[in-house]
């Protein structure tokens, strides 16, 4: 988008350094945005992407640096003080509280009141439920949010911001959790909003979607701006290069291999919640093979996040049977699970996946600690070597002395694979494995994945990424509502959009694919 007119949003300047990580995040960083456009920032984790947008929501304060809108100077030290200047953000990490419900977390800090004085919780519900409706969102506004999987809670962050009317919506990896279908209802509302005279960032790792959506993209790598073009003017591949100085392409040689014996198996399960009426896990069978990726595909709220915790053994069944090898396995706790060779790499990378206030190298140990005992010493120099290589072998930006809080999400998600695959399991869950993870890391853990089938491993992938559940899977299941709806064995053919219904029970047939 060439435009000539004076910058809506301009941030001059702008530099940010984290001293307990020496990470220059943002190095004098000038950025320019034209009112009702669409922006795209792409770049590398640890690029500077999210820093730089939360200086602007006010989350972060810039060591310098100043932030202009509509050509006047403006001091943003609050997410309050943006709101206040039409400024919303949708989070990659959400920001919700849990004990408050749907209705509670969307209209915080402009909640209806009665009487003047009391939060009207009914009309909260109401207006919160008019947004939800317009916008195509299925939850229930009373819900709370602790009883959210990763993907609902996601669609609340987007609910909040369509609920605000903000003039600038940020939005930070939206569509990490949502169907084809979903993603290109969310594309055409941020394209009324902007037709309507907001102005939208969107930061992604979804190269199409830069395309697909976005009139300029923005290039970041390592705390700068190294690139501004017109969305027209460049493809995926010149925007990989831009990115990381080479072309990606996920296109991966995977081997045809039979599948071998079953490693896990699911009989039968059967999963209520008391207050529902239906159940959430509904009389779901699989089974997963040494050598085998078998994909689970479905919208948050169908069953893949219980399914998650019940094979992590973080859920006991109500009915049913899990078998390991062979050997009933049903409601074992995740510490024997892991004993027994689960390896498990959590959706929740935050909260499930680590320990913010431990460093990086006890995140790294944390399963297999004893390991480094002998006569009940620790050996810190196996230690350090130990963490000193997967740092190097997993390209975790990051020091391994400092708060694992302190790392981005993506190389938050790279110390939690780091630690997973290093256990050389036989059976391992991967769930939503690359979300918020660059091209190039994305890439590297695809190939670590493949590697772990061709070694021998059973892998049971749960993501919301199609493009990933395509690229990988030797089975694809879908599940709606609790139950498996759709089972293809040829997934290489398959199209987002057919699984999208299935996933969103507008197809409800049982399909055994050949």
């Amino acid at each position: 988008m060439k435009t000539s007119v004076p910058a809506y949003l301009s941030m001059r300047g702008i530099t940010k350094f984290y001293q307990l990580s020496n990470v220059l995040a943002n190095d004098r960083i000038n950025f320019e945005l034209a009112k009702n456009e669409i922006n795209a920032i792409v770049g590398e984790n640890g690029a500077g992407k999210t820093t730089l947008m939360k200086i602007l929501y006010g989350l972060e304060r810039s060591d310098e640096g100043q932030i202009f809108l509509n050509e006047q100077e403006v001091t943003i030290h609050s997410p309050l003080d943006a709101n206040r200047l039409g400024i919303g953000m949708v989070h990659q990490h959400f920001r919700l509280i849990p004990e408050f419900t749907i209705a509670e977390n969307v209209t915080l800090g402009i909640e209806p009141v009665k009487h003047g004085v009391f939060f009207n919780h009914g009309e909260a519900v109401q207006r919160v439920q008019k947004v939800m409706d317009e916008f195509g969102f299925d939850l229930d506004p009373k819900q709370k949010i602790a009883r959210l999987t990763v993907g609902q809670k996601q669609q609340v962050e987007i609910i909040k911001i369509l609920y605000r009317k903000a003039d600038l919506l940020i939005l930070d990896e939206p569509t990490s959790a949502l169907t084809e279908q979903q993603i290109q209802k969310l594309f055409d509302t941020l394209r009324n909003l902007c037709q309507s005279g907001r102005t939208i960032i969107i930061i992604t790792h979804k190269l199409g979607e830069v395309k697909a959506l976005s009139h300029r993209v923005t290039v970041m790598r390592k705390g700068r701006i190294v690139a501004v073009r017109d969305t027209a003017d460049v493809d995926e591949k010149e925007l990989s290069r831009l990115m990381v100085g080479k072309s990606i392409s996920f296109k991966f040689a995977r081997q045809i291999m039979p599948p071998g014996k079953i490693v896990l198996e699911l009989q039968n399960i059967l999963v209520k919640e008391k207050g529902r009426d239906r159940p959430l896990l509904d009389r779901v069978n699989l089974m997963v093979h040494e050598g085998e990726i078998l994909a689970m595909a479905g919208v948050g709220g169908n069953g893949l996040g219980e399914l998650e915790e019940v094979v992590s053994g973080l859920r006991t069944v109500s009915d049913g049977t899990m078998l390991h090898k062979g050997e009933e396995i049903t409601n074992l706790s995740a510490f024997v699970l892991r004993e027994r060779g689960l390896a498990y790499v959590p959706a929740d990378r935050l909260y499930r996946g680590s320990c913010l206030e431990s460093s990086v190298l006890e995140n790294m140990i944390i399963s297999n600690h004893h390991s480094f005992l002998k006569g009940g010493v620790i050996n810190q120099n196996g230690i350090q070597d130990f963490g000193r290589g997967l740092k190097g072998h997993f390209s975790i930006d990051g020091e391994l002395e400092v708060p694992i809080g302190t790392l981005s999400g993506g190389n938050i998600q790279k110390v939690i694979l780091a630690r997973e695959l290093s256990s050389r399991s036989d059976f391992i869950i991967f769930s939503e494995p690359t979300w918020g993870l660059d091209v190039v890391s994305s890439e590297f853990v695809y190939e670590k994945i493949l590697e772990c089938r061709s070694q021998g491993a059973a892998i049971l992938l749960i993501s919301s990424n199609l493009d990933e559940v395509l690229s990988l899977a030797d089975t694809l299941i879908v599940m709606y509502r609790g139950r498996i709806v759709a089972k293809f064995h040829d997934c290489q053919e398959l199209s987002k959009e057919l699984i999208g219904e299935y996933m969103l029970g507008i197809r409800d047939d049982f399909k055994e694919g050949s």
